[in-house]
């Protein structure tokens, strides 16, 4: 989610122009158009410590603090939805594999147009005589554009002997598969593969189901041979750690997330050094002891942006006569304006977009009197700023989408996971609530300026 508003606005400026229509975000006649921008997001999908039958949707700007975007977001029409997986599909659609039972041999597919909401497509049955269990399959788009899903299967009578297995889709409808192939030199007994490629080098990362050590092998091809390079607590994470799921971040390195089930955790690492070394293990934050066995889909995305170094009001969603305003105790609310308003109301409705004092890529709010709008306790006041890098924070917000069309939702830039919103016409910063109240309150459209 880094933290631009461009494209929204732009859009919807363009096709009313096409449709012939006044666009009350419009800027003034002859302004530029900013650029449309994009901005990194990470999904994860989830099952909980609650329910093995529920899958929850996450998503970050950073791959550090997630959001709940959808909880329940999907439940299968029977079975379970342990470690699902995400891709996104050259056909536009999100799509789930995910485990459907303790045993058995089968597996669940899933698709989605918005990651939120979810149509279940069917069950695939793997084609192997005697599978007792079907485990953990991940999703593993190779750089040929194959799409496969790597699972984790055994025929033993009790849950030991997993070994690695591949499949892959011989049509792009992801409803046809090649038979199972073996991950040479993996097993037995190695359960929870998750592999990317860099280079032209496969990368593993397993749980050894004996040791409980997650482990490190390489490959020149997809289906091995696997050598294991690091066995034992090699990374400094300890034991008892399953369902590692590994995602590139935006500055070069890569991310390992774990399930540490036995301490009820869930940790994160970080590599630089294409997995020779890694960080300290670090606890999600909000999500650990609560999300199990997940993975995370980086991709980007169209941002929110606003138009800086310009005025505007911004007007509520849902309480379109009212508008953002600093009072005289210089808290703010969001008051009715009209034209047959005073000057001064007028002028305390019209703010000045800047980018973000903390980040560029965000925006602060100036009045005329050239306070900014900050969060204080959580409620918005505008005040001088004070050149303070906790100040600069306070008085940054980034964009995301609105609840409707042209509108915007302001997140907190250091409080991430809180939203301007009003409450009884008082400005304030509220964690997010997936509530079609909290998102209208949370919304808002940056318009004409009053004054």
């Amino acid at each position: 989610m880094n933290r631009t508003l461009r494209a929204v606005l732009a859009l919807l400026t363009s096709v009313a122009a096409l449709l012939g229509l006044t666009t009350a975000f419009a800027g003034p006649a002859g302004a530029d158009t900013p650029p449309p921008a994009q901005v990194t997001r990470y999904t994860m999908t989830a099952f909980t410590n609650t329910s093995e039958s529920n899958m929850y949707v996450y998503d970050s700007p950073d791959a550090t603090t997630y959001t709940l975007r959808k909880g329940p977001a999907y439940t299968p029409p029977s079975g379970l939805i342990r470690d699902p997986s995400i891709f996104k599909h050259t056909d536009g659609f999100y799509y789930l594999t995910y485990t459907t039972n303790w045993t058995g041999n089968t597996i669940g597919i899933a698709r989605s147009a918005d990651r939120l909401n979810w149509t279940f497509l069917y069950n695939y049955t793997i084609p192997i005589s005697g599978i007792t269990r079907t485990w953990a399959p991940e999703w593993f788009i190779d750089t040929d554009g194959s799409v496969n899903i790597i699972v984790t299967l055994t025929s033993a009578s009790t849950a030991t002997h997993f070994t690695p297995w591949k499949i892959t889709a011989t049509d792009s409808t992801l409803t046809n598969w090649s038979a199972p192939t073996q991950l040479a030199g993996i097993g037995p007994n190695y359960i929870d593969t998750f592999v990317v490629k860099i280079g032209s080098t496969y990368h593993a990362i397993i749980k050894n189901e004996t040791t409980k050590y997650l482990e490190y092998a390489t490959a020149p091809s997809l289906t091995g041979p696997y050598t294991i390079k690091k066995t034992g607590d090699w990374a400094g994470w300890g034991s008892w750690n399953e369902g590692p799921a590994l995602v590139q971040l935006d500055d070069g390195g890569w991310r390992i997330y774990f399930d540490a089930y036995r301490d009820g955790k869930y940790w994160y690492s970080d590599s630089y050094d294409n997995f020779a070394t890694w960080t300290p293990r670090k606890e999600l934050p909000g999500l650990s002891g609560f999300v199990r066995h997940m993975t995370v889909l980086k991709e980007k995305v169209p941002s929110a942006t606003l138009p800086t170094d310009t005025t505007r009001s911004l007007q509520s969603v849902n309480f379109p006569d009212r508008y953002a305003v600093v009072r005289s105790d210089s808290l703010g609310y969001i008051d009715p304006v009209s034209s047959s308003s005073t000057a001064a109301v007028k002028q305390s409705a019209t703010l000045t977009i800047v980018p973000g004092l903390a980040d560029a890529t965000c925006y602060s709010f100036r009045d005329s009197a050239g306070r900014y709008m900050r969060h204080w306790d959580y409620r918005i006041r505008f005040d001088a700023s004070n050149g303070t890098d906790v100040f600069n924070k306070d008085a940054t917000f980034c964009a995301r989408q609105g609840s409707a069309a042209g509108s915007v939702s302001l997140e907190s830039y250091n409080y991430p996971g809180r939203f301007l919103r009003h409450y009884n016409y008082a400005l304030r910063i509220d964690p997010y609530q997936d509530t079609a109240t909290f998102k209208a309150d949370s919304s808002f459209t940056a318009v004409t300026p009053w004054a």
